[in-house]
């Protein structure tokens, strides 16, 4: 009949699961394992009696008196019923009940039988073994140290030896503190009772190591993904797990083996916590706090009763007996509140995983089973009495599918976020780059101006008072000027972007220069200031002039800084290391503040001096050194720094150059070979100061006439009219900008001879994506605001006479 039963619950299973084919499979072995349940119960149970026992049986309520077998054998008042099915429950219960019948043995030889009564987590069980010569007592249950048991089992089980041509009468008494109290008696011979056992064993072994498995992973991918669904999941397995432990009896034979506090609690404690976990779970899952806002309420109200249960526990024995069956309905209510958030999702037509669905059904099945049966309102069979172990085994295998599918779905999400973010990125980089080019044209303009009125002012000026101040408004632009390099420089750094720009020049004239500068600056605040250069110095060197000038002067720069008394030392020693190559060994000291040794290792860093705690005392932005670092490794080179507390630092710097020998042929003073030829410019430029300060530094060359036009239109209209022999061509300017100039001027629209007219970039754009730009659209040169007059000038000569330009490096 229940093959029967299984067979047809199977092909309704299937006819669920037509949409996921590779679950009949899986539903298969569950029904082959069943098929080995009933099977194992005919072949191992032969010598089970032929009637069942309880038919023979009665048992009786004693209610909450304290009697004693002679009381329930002598007393009038107690009334016996028959027992009406071989697992009997009756309920949530503090009550002690007696259960009686007889048991003959009308054959020639002793025999020893093992009867199982009562639950695994029956608190007392006393069985009373009756002959006509004695009165044998047994004892079993959870509150009894386990070692004391007659069997040293995890369930309720007695061993019964009856002698030959007799029957005897038995009495059990059993008792719990308000658990559900169930009345089997099931007898087994002794070599069926082992082979039942053996069969259990497999039966708990796999769903217990299934649920182990299930936690120990799900709490493995919490700690890797730290996403809140898997905590919560894993610690609902491994409660789930513990409490049904707790309901078979292994907590009491492993954990707490004695009769303690916490083993007659440990049922409701562990069924709380998976109650509580199971809310949580599922209540982030279905992300209620998003798409069921109104079931808050109810999830809360779940939340506060397992806590009023919780405290229940440890008030006392009648709270604890009243917390069974509350525990047992709220329960209830959690699948109630949990099934009915699942179907207001479906009728949002909010997805949800379809293992989950099922997980949650399986789960709903297998514990309205156990809670009704639990409440008295199923019968007990093989179904209702395990139906919570199957509900669970399933729910934790569909459930762990449909984490499988969350942690798919937490992949394509991430994968979507990193795409997101790449393009966000990417958005982010142009805007930066946009930012920084704005931000250097904007401010090396107005620099531009300052500094260009200043030199020229310097030069004419005669009154020392008067140069005086120029001077001072001179260093004050170098300073803004240089600070506004740092920040475009460590920008490239951090793109990888800043690169050598390698061109012939005089190393020594170069130190003389910068060593004066700084002489006056630390002669200024006092200071002893010594410097010497080695005279083997060579002449000319193939290198980045304005970086190895940059390294010197961030260098020196700190020295001046951070020293108030004592002295600057630079020293540069030159060492020849083969026929075109020298190093360059740089010294620069000073008795400065000092930097301690914690500190030092972080020197190179970004904006390493607010790590320092100097409360803005030195000024500056702190990206002098770290810029330093990364030129010198441009260069190949190698910088170390000593330095001790209010003692001083000093730096060591080792720069390798190829070297020009006396004999290569030298560079041609452009300028002074064609001062005297005349020669004509356009200027495209929006700026007043900055048109003023050109025409200024053109004015001092006499045979040179120029045009200044405010923007890439009059530019444009200009070249029509009139020839030129050279434009000097800004970027960024109203109406038309340099860039849309040049692309039609270069367009040949104009005609090839305005085409082949040199385009030299005068720009406060300093950024290099700005130079390969402008290089790409047909300009022949690029030169930054604030403009150097020398280079002007150069690059003036060298792109209207470049037949003249005669270097020559091998």
């Amino acid at each position: 009949m229940l093959i029967k039963f299984n067979y047809r619950l199977l092909l309704l299973m299937f006819d669920l699961f037509n949409a996921y084919p590779y679950m009949k499979q899986f539903l298969a072995l569950i029904y082959l394992f069943s098929l080995c349940l009933y099977a194992q119960d005919d072949i191992y149970f032969p010598e089970k009696s032929k009637g069942e026992l309880y038919e023979y049986a009665q048992f009786t309520n004693a209610g909450s008196l304290n009697i004693s077998l002679n009381d329930v054998t002598q007393s009038p008042l107690l009334h016996f019923e028959n027992l009406e099915s071989n697992n009997q429950s009756v309920g949530f219960t503090s009550d002690s009940y007696w259960i009686r019948f007889k048991l003959e043995n009308s054959g020639t030889e002793s025999k020893t039988y093992y009867l199982e009564t009562g639950r695994p987590v029956t608190d007392y069980a006393e069985l009373y073994q009756i002959s006509k010569a004695e009165t044998k007592v047994f004892k079993s249950g959870d509150q009894i140290d386990f070692k004391d048991k007659q069997v040293n089992h995890r369930s309720t089980i007695f061993k019964i030896n009856l002698p030959p041509n007799e029957t005897q009468q038995i009495y059990i008494h059993l008792k719990s503190d308000g658990e559900t109290i169930n009345l089997p008696l099931n007898v087994y011979s002794e070599a069926s009772f082992w082979k039942t056992n053996y069969f259990q064993q497999l039966f708990l072994g796999l769903f217990y190591g299934l649920l182990l498995l299930a936690g120990i992973i799900y709490l493995f991918f919490y700690s890797t993904i730290k996403e809140k669904a898997f905590l919560y999941y894993g610690i609902y397995v491994f409660s789930i797990c513990f409490m049904q432990a707790a309901l078979d009896g292994f907590i009491h034979e492993y954990i707490f083996t004695d009769a303690s506090f916490l083993n007659s609690r440990i049922v409701l404690i562990t069924a709380l916590f998976s109650n509580f976990y199971l809310l949580k779970y599922c209540e982030y899952f279905l992300q209620v706090d998003t798409y069921l806002k109104s079931f808050k309420t109810a999830y809360y109200v779940a939340y506060g009763i397992i806590a009023f249960l919780f405290t229940l526990l440890f008030v006392n024995s009648k709270s604890l007996e009243i917390a069974y069956p509350i525990s047992n309905l709220n329960g209830l209510y959690s699948l109630i509140l949990i099934l009915s958030s699942v179907f207001t999702l479906r009728y949002k037509r909010i997805k949800i995983d379809p293992y989950f669905s099922f997980g949650i059904l399986f789960l709903v099945i297998g514990l309205l089973g156990f809670v009704m049966n639990n409440l008295s309102l199923l019968p007990n069979n093989f179904f209702t009495l395990n139906s919570s172990k199957f509900g669970s085994g399933l729910e934790v295998i569909f459930l762990s599918l449909s984490m499988t599918n969350l942690i798919k779905y937490m992949r394509i999400q991430k994968e979507k976020l990193q795409k997101e973010a790449l393009i966000k990125s990417e958005e982010i980089g142009e805007l930066k780059t946009y930012f920084m080019s704005n931000m250097s044209h904007e401010l090396r303009t107005p620099i531009n101006a300052i500094m260009g009125i200043a030199e020229i002012e310097l030069g004419r000026q005669k009154n020392k008072k008067t140069n005086e101040s120029f001077e001072i408004i001179k260093n004050a632009s170098l300073s803004l000027l240089s600070n506004v390099n740092d920040i475009i420089d460590f920008e490239k750094i951090e793109n990888d972007k800043l690169h050598l720009s390698p061109t012939v020049f005089n190393p020594a004239i170069q130190l003389q220069e910068i060593s004066d500068n700084w002489k006056i600056e630390a002669e200024k605040k006092g200071l002893d200031y010594k410097f010497d250069l080695d005279n083997r110095i060579p002449k000319k060197i193939l290198a980045d002039s304005t970086r190895f000038v940059q390294v010197i002067n961030n260098v020196l720069a700190n020295a001046l800084k951070f020293t108030d008394k004592g002295n600057i030392y630079f020293k540069l020693i030159c060492n020849e290391i083969n026929t075109d190559t020298c190093q360059f060994s740089i010294q620069i000291s000073d008795t400065g503040i000092g930097i301690d040794q914690n500190s030092i290792n972080n020197v190179f860093e970004s904006f390493s001096q607010m790590r320092l705690n100097h409360k803005r005392e030195f000024g500056g932005i702190g990206l002098g050194l770290t810029i330093v670092y990364h030129i010198v490794k441009l260069f190949d080179g190698e910088i170390k720094i000593s330095s001790k507390i209010n003692q001083g630092t000093n730096v060591f710097i080792n720069l390798n150059f190829r070297y020009i020998s006396e004999e290569q042929p030298a560079v041609k003073s452009i300028i002074n070979s064609h001062k005297d030829k005349p020669l004509k410019i356009l200027i495209a430029e929006d700026n007043k100061i900055n048109q003023m300060v050109l025409s200024r530094i053109l004015k001092t060359k006499k045979n040179i006439s120029f045009t200044v036009t405010n923007n890439g239109k009059e530019a444009i209209e200009m070249l029509k009219t009139e020839t030129f022999d050279i434009i000097l061509m800004d970027l960024q300017m109203p109406i038309m900008d340099g860039y849309e100039a040049t692309s039609i001027i270069k367009s040949g629209s104009l005609g090839s001879v305005i085409a082949g007219i040199p385009i030299i970039a005068i720009t406060a754009d300093a950024i290099d994506e700005t130079r390969a730009h402008v290089l790409k659209l047909g300009m022949c040169d690029y030169i930054t605001k604030p403009l150097n007059q020398d280079l002007l000038f150069e690059r003036i000569y060298t792109h209207c006479f470049p037949d003249d330009n005669i270097l020559k490096i091998a």
